[in-house]
């Protein structure tokens, strides 16, 4: 297939690219490079500097979809500037959209996110729990969410939203090179490397097995999969939504005692209170993810880790 990636510079788009690539596919990345890097774009795949809304000037009707990752993705900012997130996120997709009607592409893969439930109480999420997104980021991936729903009804568009958590791990020399980074993984790694004193630790008093908040950790290679799979399922008129996950999740001291045998290095932490909003855990179920898709994780903790310090040994922290 011949296929449009938005975001393709960036970590999970790049490396999505470069397996579209390894698959036989023809990839085309459009990426404004304000977040990604040109050299994260894999060898083989035509490039466009440009902007979501700017689609419409390399979307023709030879191509047979999108897989569409970029978008402003960091809670905090969100939160600071929502406004930017409103026009890239919304206003971006709508545009990208408009140009796939316009040029006669009717399939989509959306990387989505499991904030737009929220803080839900039961876990595992399912994607029947009711999206209840506390932050600007989370609100416009669930906006976007509704709009492939509503051109799914109207148009026909084959849309398959996969909403996950947190993502780790490296493939062939793409890995996580953020600026800031507000990642665990890739934060308790500079300590291990020698580029920080400490880890912070916010919470040890939480009602979970070790006392540390839960989350989800899925490696980017079977988040990659997950993606390939949902390109493969899409169906006209239909918008199938997927939540990508464990439905066990790691704590906060499990994923440090990881990195700690991963690196040989005692990683030493500073220990800090909860912080107001976080919840005790987060997990998703990926039960219909296996129904639909075919899909399950198959790439544990330790080698999340074990990928990214490789990388990271390889690359140093966010440049190379």
């Amino acid at each position: 297939m011949k296929l449009l990636v938005t975001g393709g510079a960036g970590y999970i788009g790049g490396i999505v690219a470069t397996l579209l690539l390894e698959a036989g596919h023809e990839v085309t990345v459009l990426d404004d490079l304000s977040t990604g890097h040109r050299d994260g774009v894999p060898e083989g795949a035509t490039f466009h500097e440009g902007r979501i809304d700017e689609a419409g000037d390399v979307l023709d009707p030879s191509y047979d979809g999108v897989l569409h990752f970029a978008a402003k993705s960091v809670v905090g900012e969100s939160v600071e500037k929502p406004d930017l997130y409103w026009r890239t996120n919304v206003g971006g997709t709508l545009a990208l959209l408009d140009a796939m009607r316009a040029a006669e592409v009717r399939r989509i893969v959306f990387s989505s996110t499991a904030a737009t439930y929220g803080a839900p109480a039961r876990m595992p999420i399912t994607e029947d729990t009711p999206p209840v997104p506390t932050n600007p980021y989370g609100a416009s991936k669930l906006s976007v969410d509704r709009m492939l729903e509503g051109e799914a009804h109207a148009y026909g568009l084959a849309a398959v939203s996969l909403r996950y958590f947190n993502v780790a791990g490296a493939y062939r020399g793409h890995g996580e090179r953020h600026d800031p980074e507000t990642h665990l993984i890739p934060n308790l790694l500079a300590v291990a490397a020698g580029e920080r004193p400490h880890a912070q630790v916010f919470g040890t008093d939480y009602p979970t097995r070790d006392g540390t908040a839960v989350r989800d950790y899925l490696h980017v290679v079977d988040l990659a999969d997950a993606h390939l799979r949902a390109l493969t399922k899409a169906t006209p008129g239909r918008h199938l939504v997927c939540n990508l996950g464990t439905g066990t999740g790691s704590t906060v001291q499990e994923v440090l005692e990881a990195v700690r045998k991963v690196t040989g290095h005692p990683v030493p932490v500073v220990e800090s209170p909860r912080r107001a909003g976080d919840p005790p855990s987060l997990v998703a179920s990926y039960d219909r993810a296996a129904a639909e898709l075919g899909w399950v994780p198959g790439r544990d903790l330790t080698t999340m880790v074990a990928d990214a310090w490789a990388y990271r040994q390889q690359h140093g922290g966010t440049a190379r």
